[in-house]
């Protein structure tokens, strides 16, 4: 496999999607939003789900939600639990997490480590959840000012300056 050539055939077809760039970042800030959430088997089917609803672009929905991927989410639902946590009253748990990151390099299953999870009780859940809902309201206002400059540019050099403006009429 051609790790750069594929690198520049998504970044192409990136550039290529269609759409306002307003409701492609719209569509990353509700991935980006939604991905920092604890329900990782179910996150790219609410994003879209979300997208829809919001009318924005499905397909950067889904993409957003990649903030949240094999190399980080340990420290992002670590500092989701801490935050929630931390505003709920809870003590900090090192031991689950500790168990969480064996049950994970033991290749256990997401429903599996859902079941550790809601065995220490709801409000352990519930913390979970409440930290990641103010993660992903932090970080997703930065996905979509970022992503619009880029799809703005995008366009601009797609289309031209002056198509560019009829495009956004």
């Amino acid at each position: 496999m051609d790790v750069p050539r594929s690198i520049r055939y998504y970044y192409l077809r990136i550039r290529r999607l269609r759409g306002s760039p307003q409701q492609l970042a719209m569509g990353i800030a509700v991935g980006v939003f939604v991905g920092c959430l604890p329900i990782i088997p179910f996150q790219t089917a609410v994003a879209v789900g979300l997208a829809m609803c919001l009318g924005c672009s499905k397909l950067t929905a889904a993409l957003g939600t990649w903030i949240s991927n094999p190399l980080d989410w340990y420290f992002l639902y670590y500092y989701s639990y801490r935050i929630g946590a931390g505003i709920i009253g809870l003590p900090e748990h090192k031991a689950l997490f500790a168990e969480l990151l064996t049950s994970v390099q033991h290749g256990h299953s997401f429903f599996q480590l859902a079941e550790k999870i809601l065995g220490m009780g709801g409000l352990v859940a519930f913390a979970f959840v409440l930290g990641g809902v103010l993660i992903g309201l932090a970080l997703s206002p930065f996905g979509y000012l970022i992503f619009l400059v880029l799809f703005k540019r995008f366009q601009r050099e797609r289309y031209g300056t002056k198509a560019y403006s009829v495009v956004q009429r």
